[in-house]
């Protein structure tokens, strides 16, 4: 592979969290060397690289991971391809891309994970499937988990509501031994409401959604996590209250791992007031005081992941009123951005705690080895440019879809290279299965 060197550039380490201006020299697919080159030294190198790029305004680090997303495709192609959608990753800094199983059919055989798996072209992020733990994702019945382990899934979810009790005891029974996360999104059903309850909600004419909707499943699958122990992972928590029983659950020990959903760190319910269909999320927008309850449950460890839950609506799916909207958004190509202006530019954030809670405790969350900038240790890099500004227009999306309420804004900081590893997804897991 050609060589690169990457010139007087912010070099992010979550890992030994610090940051340095380095020169970074990249050949064979590996970090060849990270120092203080002066002009000099360089021009003393053995062999000149092939490519010098001036990292100047720019922050090298790791690869970003997301641990789930959705696929258009198989199902819905209208809205996302797997093409459209690992093009999305790429252009965000994402080198490893978590695809739930709510496609059509569903993610939940052998058959269809390798389908998918067989879309990805190597100069794609990697794929990183979850398989559905019930047939077609209807919560009624469990799947062949020990099969879909070994076809190659990331782990085990159905990407949406926890299933009910009986269940979900006898789900956690059998995947405890097959050393796979269990992601789980803890929420009723029965209750329903566009917006969380409170005084934003109640002042829009929204119909509120209780916290309880997500904190009673919750803290009943906690409850049985105690009992068996087997390891979980609870997405898009989304409420305060929720942040206090995971703290409460691994202050006891509990196994238990959860991330945040990018767009829940951004806004709140006091951002609904323009009926922006591209804010209705399931879960709904906190209230402010979950916003910061979110933001500090990551700061100290209790959410120890941001997610992006990518998801696609055409134009004619999205230009509805606010409440027949389909739930979710776009976030791949501005998650990074977006997210380093309101914390890191803000002083909030180190620029390794970014980096943290976007590469190294979602691949920790998947059993995965991250990304790491070290000599000697493969090219899974990001170079983030800190000054380049790009306006949100369907062109500029590499997805088929436009659905974000940052359409038509302009936001400075935009992935400039992304290396890819060379490695396939099973090298990267700490546990043989």
């Amino acid at each position: 592979m050609p060589s690169t060197l990457i010139q007087s550039v912010r070099l992010i380490d979550p890992l030994g969290q610090s940051e340095q201006v380095s020169n970074v020299l990249l050949a064979d697919g590996q970090i060849q060397s990270i120092d203080t080159l002066s002009a000099a030294d360089i021009a003393r190198l053995p062999a000149s690289p092939e490519t010098v790029i001036d990292g100047s305004n720019c922050v090298l680090g790791p690869a970003l991971v997301d641990l789930y997303s959705q696929s258009g495709e198989p199902g819905h192609e209208s809205r996302e391809t797997l093409a459209t959608l690992l093009a999305s990753a790429k252009a965000g800094g994402f080198s490893r891309l978590g695809v739930l199983p709510n496609t059509v059919p569903a993610l939940d055989t052998p058959a269809q994970v390798t389908r998918v798996l067989q879309g990805r072209r190597r100069d794609q992020p990697l794929l990183l499937p979850w398989g559905g733990f019930t047939v077609a994702g209807a919560g009624q019945q469990l799947n062949e988990l020990a099969e879909l382990a070994r076809s190659g899934v990331v782990g085990f979810s159905d990407g949406g509501s926890q299933p009910a009790a009986v269940l979900l005891r006898r789900l956690l029974e059998y995947a405890q031994p097959l050393g796979l996360p269990v992601a789980i999104c803890p929420c009723d059903l029965t209750q329903t409401g566009l917006a969380r309850d409170g005084a934003a909600a109640l002042r829009l004419g929204l119909p509120g959604l209780p916290a309880t909707s997500e904190t009673a499943p919750l803290s009943m699958l906690l409850e049985q996590v105690d009992e068996t122990r087997t390891p979980v992972h609870i997405m898009r928590v989304s409420t305060a209250r929720s942040v206090e029983l995971i703290r409460s659950a691994k202050q006891r020990g509990l196994p238990v791992t959860a991330s945040v959903v990018w767009l829940h760190l951004l806004r709140s319910t006091l951002d609904l007031s323009t009926y922006d269909p591209n804010l209705r999320l399931d879960p709904p927008l906190g209230t402010p005081t979950d916003r910061d309850s979110l933001i500090a449950g990551l700061e100290d460890g209790t959410v120890d992941a941001i997610a992006i839950d990518h998801t696609a609506y055409t134009y004619e799916e999205k230009t509805v009123p606010f409440g027949l909207a389909p739930p979710g958004a776009l976030g791949l190509q501005m998650a990074l951005p977006l997210l380093w202006q309101a914390f890191v530019e803000s002083g909030r954030w180190q620029p390794w705690q970014l980096w943290q809670y976007l590469s190294t405790h979602p691949a920790q969350c998947l059993n995965q080895l991250p990304p790491s900038i070290e000599p000697h240790q493969p090219t899974e890099l990001v170079l983030f440019d800190l000054t380049a500004e790009w306006t949100v227009t369907p062109d500029q999306l590499a997805s088929l879809s436009a659905n974000t309420s940052w359409l038509g804004q302009t936001i400075r900081g935009k992935v400039r290279q992304l290396w890819l590893p060379l490695q396939p997804a099973s090298a990267l897991n700490q546990h043989q299965r």
